[in-house]
């Protein structure tokens, strides 16, 4: 049975992950800094050939798209956007540690959300619907490889809730310009809404013989 292919991959670095400020739906550029890591990066790794690009909407996600895959077709997915984080949003930690709202949002559960936000509820209703436009855009289009770059939060999201084997969140954090790839099956997604989670994305680099 044909197997679709999707190297889930998170955004590069931006001037507020470098801050430790909370940036959800604030669209940053990479910074000087996550542009120079993903071009190691790209040294460092075997980043996949792929067939189409499905990226967030925002800057930081496009622009690692446009570095990372310099020559594929990338189709902007608004679905794909980080989880909306309202008034917390451009804070840190320190500026926000002695608000109870942000206490009751830390330990709320998936219908918590930051005042004026969104919630992990709400934000995986949306991540369904992302998947389910790539996957069918995929098979539609009979694409058997494909790229998706989003946000980390996202990807943990998405793959704890989706993919089997079943992993808890906090054990399927991506790094920045790192990610997963994930296999699924038409019948695998009409039937179960599932996917397989097959391992970690860019691949470690095979040496050349000559190079051993």
């Amino acid at each position: 049975m044909k197997g679709y292919r999707i190297s889930v991959l998170r955004h590069g670095l931006t001037q507020a992950n470098e801050d430790g400020v909370y940036i959800g739906t604030t669209d940053l550029p990479l910074s000087a800094k996550g542009e120079s890591e993903l071009c190691s990066r790209m040294e460092q790794y075997d980043y996949p050939t792929v067939h189409k690009v499905y990226s967030s909407p925002l800057k930081r996600c496009t622009g690692t798209a446009e570095i990372l895959f310099p020559y594929t077709e990338i189709e902007t997915v608004d679905d794909l956007r980080e989880l909306d984080l309202g008034e917390f949003e451009n804070k840190s930690v320190d500026e926000l540690i002695k608000r109870e709202d942000y206490k009751a949002w830390l330990h709320g559960g998936k219908d918590a959300r930051a005042p004026g936000g969104e919630s992990l509820e709400e934000m995986t209703a949306r991540t369904f619907k992302a998947l389910h436009y790539v996957i069918t855009d995929m098979m539609e289009t009979g694409l058997t490889h494909c790229a998706m770059i989003t946000h980390g939060g996202i990807i943990s999201n998405m793959l704890s809730c989706f993919g089997i084997p079943k992993y808890k969140p906090q054990d399927l954090q991506a790094d920045f310009g790192m990610g997963f790839d994930i296999i699924v099956t038409a019948q695998m997604w009409l039937n179960s809404q599932a996917f397989e989670v097959l391992g970690y994305c860019p691949y470690d680099k095979i040496p050349d013989a000559e190079d051993e």
